[in-house]
């Protein structure tokens, strides 16, 4: 014993044996010398293990077959439901009850073919008639649907109870206006009847599941089997050791690809294995003896070996997890320390790639999740795969809401002549065909929120074809402003300037035989439309003082009757030209405001000039103020009907434009919106109203001058 240790060297201390200075061939081969001194017992163990392996594999196949067989018989029972169904359907009694609508006679007829034979229940259908059934009760609103879409033939699994179904649809021609064509729907339940009939085939315990309620019951020793089934769409068998049972588990789907239900074989282990018993019993009392031999050389030497190749295992099992954080052990024999150093060498590359991609990837999302344009990927049947946030809050939908879903379901594009743009001008097909495209389209995601978008795409890559969204709504509107407004400016423009150019052609024609008061009406004419023209041209630059917030106040005590009276000889021109009276009833006490004198002389221009357009001709303009509190109020009273949309304060919005009951030219919409800024800088407010006497007054609210 101490010469065979010494040959082995496997002694205490730093002389033992070093599995890392040999290799793992010299391992191998000293293990192979104990293998055949104990050759006997292998041979025995190894053939107990493929009488197991046998016995497993018959147990296995049986199963499988039963669940094949079970299968076609289950698709002749369909086949005979179908010829049944199509027999049924032909019949001249049946056809003729249907064509004189004579539903008592069908409900008969229905019943007694159903209580005939292994019919479970009869139904028959026709658009714009109530369903005739007969048999038994059964869930025919899964059964209709599902005829609509297997078509002559049916496999249905009930939503709550029940077992599943098959069956078959027939039609019925039609017979007139009155009996339209109608479906015969003949079904058959895969019960427990059903299920005894055909494990008594079989030559063993079948169980017919219905899916529905398979899904829905708890789970069982036979339910990772049929998980398993369902996942693969094929039959799957499988030893239960827990039950002691060889079972298979076969999927049935309906010809859309849904699943109805699951056919369950099942084989006591025992019975297969009783033929192999004594023949294994023999074996092993042959090779236990040699099996003390054998298990003394393996615990010597399978420590040994097997010790470091497990560490590896156990690491290479954490790697293969994703746990990069343990390191690889090295040791064991020279081609075992060789592979660890080299799974050590990997695991450090995939930490590096890791944490690269990681970096790449969130890289990736800010840049996605920052881009102010909408940004989401679709597959080759369109449907979205990635949505961005700005484009989640753009089509109004979450990530969660929008993946799966086809695009066009999600961005809801605006149809043109009855056609949606997904079926006639989609820009992500002409990017499959063209390499890119671009196209204008208009969104409605969202009840009443209509959005004009720039969509361009891009070609397909690994099955993804990204797209970007860019909002231009407010972009088209800012359009539609400044084309509208340069159309007013060029007609505001146009207007007095033809006016002045008509009385210069006037005035220099008669320029020595004109009568005086003729002449001074030309140059008031003149006069009339340069204040116009001064007008729109103040009101046009303050109006881009105010936009761009270039707008400064000079704030100091000002008087109110001042600022009027600067006002006032600013617009007499304009009431002069309609014949109107201005009249300033202002109180003596009232206090100076705090403000921008040249500013405030603008409001009442524009106010003055407001009045006097709405103004009947030879009416008269009042202008009246008061003191309130620490505020003052002032107003310009007129005695028009009104400005339109008087109660409504988008008469104060820029650009906003009366009706056409205005009357004369519009303007251009910023008379009002300038007094509304100005008089809101000096911290005061304005409105719009009718007095009792009928008038319509604008008033402003201005606070008083505060003594230094």
């Amino acid at each position: 014993m101490s010469d065979w240790r010494e040959l082995l060297r496997i002694t205490p201390g730093a002389g033992r044996l070093d599995p890392g200075k040999l290799s793992l061939g010299t391992l191998l081969a000293g293990i192979n010398v104990l293998l055949v001194i104990i050759v006997i017992g292998g041979i025995s163990l190894v053939a107990v293990d493929l009488l197991g392996d046998l016995a497993d594999d018959q147990g296995m196949a049986r199963v499988q077959v039963a669940g094949a067989t079970v299968r076609e018989d289950i698709r002749e029972i369909a086949d005979d439901t179908l010829l049944a169904t199509r027999a049924l359907a032909e019949r001249p009694t049946l056809q003729r009850l249907w064509r004189e609508q004579r539903v008592r006679s069908l409900e008969a007829y229905l019943k007694r073919i159903c209580q005939a034979g292994e019919i479970t229940g009869c139904a028959l259908t026709a658009p714009g008639s109530s369903p005739i059934f007969a048999g038994k009760a059964l869930p025919w609103d899964d059964i209709l649907n599902a005829s609509t879409e297997q078509g002559e033939r049916l496999l249905v699994a009930p939503t709550t109870t029940g077992d599943p179904l098959v069956g078959a649809v027939a039609s019925i021609p039609a017979g007139s206006s009155e009996a339209p064509a109608a479906k015969l729907i003949l079904m058959r339940a895969l019960d427990a009847e059903t299920a005894a009939r055909l494990a008594k085939r079989a030559g063993m315990a079948v169980r017919l599941l219905n899916y529905n309620t398979f899904a829905d019951e708890g789970a069982d020793n036979f339910t990772p089997l049929h998980t398993l089934a369902l996942g693969n769409g094929r039959l799957t068998a499988e030893r239960l050791d827990a039950t002691g049972m060889y079972a298979s588990s076969y999927p049935l789907f309906a010809s859309t690809g849904e699943a109805i239900g699951l056919i369950e074989t099942r084989l006591p282990v025992a019975i297969v294995e009783s033929s192999v018993e004594a023949l294994i019993r023999e074996l092993l009392l042959v090779a236990l003896l040699l099996g003390i031999l054998a298990g003394v050389a393996g615990i010597v030497l399978g420590r040994w070996v097997a010790n470091p190749v497990r560490d590896l295992t156990a690491a290479a099992t954490r790697l293969g997890q994703g746990d990069f954080s343990t390191s690889i052990p090295v040791a064991g024999a020279a081609e075992v320390g060789t592979l660890a150093s080299t799974m050590e060498d990997m695991r450090r590359s995939l930490v590096d790639l890791t944490n690269t991609l990681r970096s790449r990837e969130a890289e990736a999302q800010a840049v996605l999740d920052g881009i102010v344009e909408g940004v989401y990927a679709v597959d080759r049947e369109r449907r979205i795969r990635y949505l961005n946030p700005r484009a989640a809050e753009l089509l109004g939908v979450s990530a969660t809401e929008a993946v799966g879903r086809f695009c066009g379901d999600v961005l809801k594009p605006a149809a043109g002549d009855g056609q949606r743009p997904c079926e006639t001008n989609c820009p992500i097909l002409q990017a499959r065909a063209l390499g890119s495209a671009r196209a204008t389209e208009r969104l409605a995601p969202r009840a009443g929120a209509s959005r004009t978008t720039v969509i361009t795409s891009s070609a397909m890559v690994d099955d993804l074809q990204v797209q970007v969204i860019r909002d231009e709504t407010e972009l088209e509107g800012v359009r539609r402003a400044r084309d509208s407004v340069l159309a007013n400016i060029s007609h505001e423009f146009r207007t007095p300037l033809a006016a002045q150019l008509a009385s210069i052609e006037l005035l220099r024609d008669g320029l020595d035989s004109l009568e005086p008061q003729a002449r001074r009406d030309l140059v008031l004419s003149l006069e009339r439309g340069t204040v116009r023209l001064t007008r729109l041209i103040d009101n046009l630059l303050e109006s881009v003082r105010i936009e761009s917030g270039q707008l400064s106040l000079r704030r100091q005590s000002v008087v109110l009757p001042d600022v009027i009276d600067q006002a006032r000889e600013l617009s007499e021109a304009l009431v002069v030209q309609r014949r109107q009276m201005l009249l300033v009833e202002l109180p003596e006490s009232l206090p100076a405001i705090y403000g921008d004198s040249p500013r405030l002389t603008q409001v009442f221009v524009n106010l003055l000039a407001n009045a006097s357009k709405f103004a009947p001709e030879g009416s008269t303009i009042r202008i009246g103020g008061r003191q309130q509190g620490e505020q003052v109020e002032a107003w310009v009273e007129d005695e028009g009907t009104g400005v339109p949309d008087l109660a409504d304060t988008a008469i104060f919005d820029r650009f906003y434009r009366g009706r056409d009951e205005e009357p004369e030219p519009t303007g251009l919409g910023l008379g009002l919106w300038i007094v509304k800024s100005i008089v809101e800088r000096h911290g005061g407010q304005v409105s719009a109203g009718r007095t009792t006497e009928g008038r319509t007054r604008f008033s402003i609210l201005l606070p008083v001058a505060r003594p230094e």
